[in-house]
């Protein structure tokens, strides 16, 4: 028998009731990617009030890499539940959190004395690191790129590129953000070599140190060193380096937001160790709490520890039920066994996709790092016309057909794949199974 295991359309009775109360309840901008409504999951398995069990490919957008409900996770947060919830950091000492922030300290990429603050969210932690950072070079600027997202509070809206489903409509922005474009390995210009691409963006970033801002101005970079929303698309490594030595020319704080590439998406604990280029700062949410809301920035202790008393914090920062749930994750992504289980699981998906790229012509490209891939829908392979709307029919077809995914990239015409990396490969064979007889079909 498969995994998959359909007794209703989607969604089916009981899930069209809670569907038309939250229509009902909930604000209508508020996203809502598939019709699923969960009744419980485990593992990469997702069942829905009406007894309908798929595969999730969707990881909750990058935050189950360890699965739903992992065992140690769960008693962790129920054993820390029967102690005490929460006291507050500012108020008292929370063991869990100084274990979280010294683990943190430890496997965080970087030869150097590190220290940790706690947030809430991946946009919590966002604004932490930029304001850490301008407090610590006394500077206000701050360059982001093009295809960017790191959250939806004003300054990291501000940060966030993808204008119209992001940033339309709410007006005024936060200031001395600066923004270029980052590297489109799969929109090179036609007859340009992938070599010369790459000059001319490196080129490109010493123009910006004129003509958009002098280095002086600036306390960060600001850099996903795998793009999320931006479509999946890992930065070359001349690039990054070239932003690390403008950075140690000049004074400017490195920081790479790992919200959604880190914590084991692509093979490795973060996505700098693939690179070998360690930023000043990283930034980690989504699956570090393995569900629950957790985010942290880890960086060079003596940058962190420039604000004064009091200049940073939060009320529930550091959660001791978050940060057990937290520690217990991290021990299983660094696990050797766990880290090559996602490398097979990754390679599985390469392979698959680049078949689909060869075989389909409307997918137009195929790419990613490790288990965290991306294929993207064109009109034409020649033009590389983003087809949207084809996109969107495929991913309702499979969610109709017991495969929980997602769309993502600049054009949003691409189909993210972030299945939790416990996912097996008859789980995960099944479920590309599934896309590629629906792709099939939209290909001809």
């Amino acid at each position: 028998m498969g995994h998959i295991k359909l007794h209703t359309a989607v969604p089916g009775p009981k899930g069209q009731v809670v569907l038309e109360r939250r229509k009902n309840a909930l604000a209508a901008g508020l996203a809502k990617a598939t019709e699923v409504v969960v009744e419980s999951a485990k593992g990469a398995i997702i069942k829905d009030v009406d007894g309908n069990e798929f595969i999730d490919f969707a990881g909750g957008i990058g935050m189950i890499n360890v699965g739903h409900a992992p065992k140690s996770i769960v008693n962790a947060v129920k054993k820390q539940m029967d102690q005490y919830i929460h006291t507050c950091n500012i108020v008292t000492t929370i063991e869990p959190y100084v274990d979280l922030a010294e683990l943190l300290n430890e496997v965080v990429p970087g030869d150097f004395p590190k220290k940790t603050i706690l947030a809430n969210s991946g946009a919590e932690a966002v604004e932490n690191a930029v304001n850490i950072a301008r407090y610590a070079t006394n500077r206000s600027g701050v360059l982001v790129f093009e295809g960017a997202y790191h959250g939806r509070t004003l300054l990291t809206m501000s940060m966030t590129s993808k204008y119209g489903l992001f940033k339309k409509g709410y007006n005024s922005f936060a200031s001395d953000l600066y923004r270029i474009a980052a590297p489109d390995t799969y929109r090179i210009p036609k007859g340009m070599k992938e070599v010369d691409y790459e000059e001319y963006y490196l080129s490109r970033l010493d123009h910006a140190m004129v003509s958009q801002v002098d280095p002086s101005a600036l306390a960060a970079i600001v850099i996903e060193p795998v793009s999320g929303e931006g479509g999946f698309m890992p930065i070359p490594k001349p690039f990054l380096q070239k932003l690390r030595d403008i950075c140690d020319k000049n004074g400017i704080v490195l920081i790479f937001d790992e919200i959604q590439c880190g914590m084991g998406r692509t093979g490795k604990l973060f996505a700098s160790m693939h690179y070998g280029i360690v930023p000043d700062m990283t930034i980690t949410a989504k699956s570090l709490g393995a569900g629950m809301p957790i985010s942290a920035v880890v960086g060079r202790a003596d940058l962190m520890d420039k604000p004064h008393l009091g200049a940073i914090g939060g009320t529930y920062g550091g959660s001791p039920v978050a940060c057990v749930a937290a520690i217990e994750a991290v021990k299983m992504l660094i696990n050797p066994e766990f880290q090559a289980h996602s490398e097979k699981i990754g390679e599985i998906m390469r392979k698959r996709h680049e078949a689909w790229k060869k075989k389909f012509s409307i997918v137009g490209d195929a790419r990613g790092l490790g288990p965290m891939r991306l294929i993207e829908f064109v009109k034409d392979k020649e033009t590389k016309e983003p087809d949207a709307d084809i996109t969107l029919a495929i991913i309702k077809e499979v969610v109709a057909n017991g495969v929980i995914c997602l769309r993502a990239g600049l054009f949003s015409n691409g189909i993210r794949f972030l299945p939790p990396l416990v996912i097996t490969p008859s789980q995960l064979n099944e479920g590309l199974d599934v896309i590629e007889k629906v792709i099939e079909k939209y290909s001809k």
